[in-house]
């Protein structure tokens, strides 16, 4: 749509001059989106709009906080007790972190499930993974500032994890801190760096984005459709779809924030720090919780931090370690088994991470974080290698003719054959 198309003499005056309008139209309204797309595929939309709720209320809160060491936890109090719908804007913050991160996991398993990170997108993987690894950073620091028991021996335990590193260790962790201990200058810094880092990651969620408009949204077949007519309009199709999938978001995250707010915090951070009392474990918040359950898995500090960075890093090598020419999982039934396989190690490994670690949860985290690797560097590869995929349908239109009768012309991926 050029500038004269637009109704409204303003629009077109500033299109004319600044294309933004054009390009919002042809990039939210005209954009080719696969029609079989399921809801699944919400939760990317779902996730920047957490995004933004995040960056509205943090940038309130931060209006009325005192990063200092005496001054943190009473200014929450603050604004729990004297700010006007302070309570409310505090409950969505810390709600929001944790339906952020579900919506963000849940995107990711489900890019993994129809191989969203196969070329032409391994880039845009990789960026989202990136975007993971900022989110965790972001959650870490501001875990620290409401500068309870939990925030403050947990500050303590990750800054201390980096003491591990050979020679330089030691000075990392004086940088971090701004000192010997954990104290003002640690507060101050994590304060700043908790608001910077949400801008940083809408700057890669822009570019994210811009690797995904390049070659067009997979979808659950894996077909592609750059220049297939099975495509519609992102506009009004998938607009309504999403909106149907935000209401039903929005009435679980109001739950939590209005009836179980405290369900997805830890209660020992409603007590000030406090550095002569040691917290009887220390444990961050659940959505960190697999990647800690592997770090306690290993009794060598380097190993295990070592270890912790492998399990995310490895998730950048996943284009190129699944070696298997089809996408979907709904035409390969080895990896579909392995897959939910992976789903479920992840779980326990949640449960682990937040167990102390001995007896049987310390056995259990030790099987599930040797899976998880296993998974990553042995079965995908092999899997690709010696699975043996079903026929491929040549068009999404075909597959969903195939479903409903039985029919429809399939290609064989081996020979390109029909």
């Amino acid at each position: 749509m050029s500038s004269t198309e637009f109704s409204n003499p303003v629009i077109r005056w500033i299109d004319f001059r600044i294309p933004i309008f054009t390009f919002l139209h042809h990039e939210l309204h005209e954009y080719p989106t696969p029609m079989n797309l399921n809801y699944l595929w919400n939760f990317g939309s779902l996730a920047g709009i957490v995004l933004v709720i995040m960056i509205m209320t943090g940038i309130m809160l931060a209006m009325h906080y005192v990063p200092t060491f005496g001054g943190a936890f009473n200014s929450v109090e603050h604004i729990m007790r004297d700010v006007n719908y302070g309570w409310l804007i505090r409950y969505v913050h810390t709600t929001g972190a944790s339906m952020f991160f579900a919506a963000v996991y849940i995107h990711i398993f489900r890019g993994f499930y129809y191989g969203s990170y196969k070329a032409p997108r391994e880039l845009l993987w990789m960026m989202g993974v990136l975007i993971l690894v900022l989110m965790m950073a972001t959650a870490f620091f501001g875990y620290t500032l409401p500068w309870g028991q939990m925030s403050f021996w947990g500050a303590t335990v990750i800054t201390n994890l980096f003491s591990a590193i050979p020679i330089v260790g030691d000075s990392i962790v004086t940088w971090l801190l701004g000192g010997f201990g954990v104290g003002d200058a640690t507060l101050n810094r994590f304060y700043a760096l908790h608001y910077l880092l949400p801008f940083v990651i809408v700057a890669v969620v822009l570019l994210h984005l811009v690797a995904l408009h390049r070659f067009g949204s997979n979808n659950p077949d894996g077909i592609d459709t750059t220049e297939s007519p099975d495509t519609v309009p992102f506009h009004p199709y998938y607009t309504i779809k999403d909106l149907l999938g935000l209401a039903v978001f929005l009435i679980v995250f109001g739950w939590f924030v209005f009836y179980e707010p405290s369900a997805l915090l830890n209660p020992d951070n409603s007590i000030p720090a406090n550095p002569g009392v040691t917290p009887a474990e220390i444990v961050p918040e659940w959505y960190l919780l697999p990647f800690y359950s592997i770090l306690k898995s290993i009794p060598n500090k380097l190993l295990g931090v070592s270890a912790m960075a492998a399990s995310i890093l490895v998730l950048f090598a996943v284009p190129w370690l699944d070696t298997s020419p089809v996408r979907s999982a709904r035409f390969r039934p080895v990896f579909r088994v392995f897959f939910w396989i992976l789903v479920a190690d992840c779980v326990l490994l949640t449960y682990a991470g937040g167990k102390p670690p001995e007896g049987t949860w310390l056995f259990l985290g030790r099987m599930g974080a040797a899976y998880y690797f296993l998974h990553f560097l042995l079965v995908l590869p092999l899997v690709g290698r010696l699975e043996n995929p079903l026929p491929l349908p040549t068009s999404i239109s075909r597959s969903v003719l195939r479903r409903a009768d039985g029919k429809g012309e399939i290609r064989d991926i081996t020979t390109g054959g029909a």
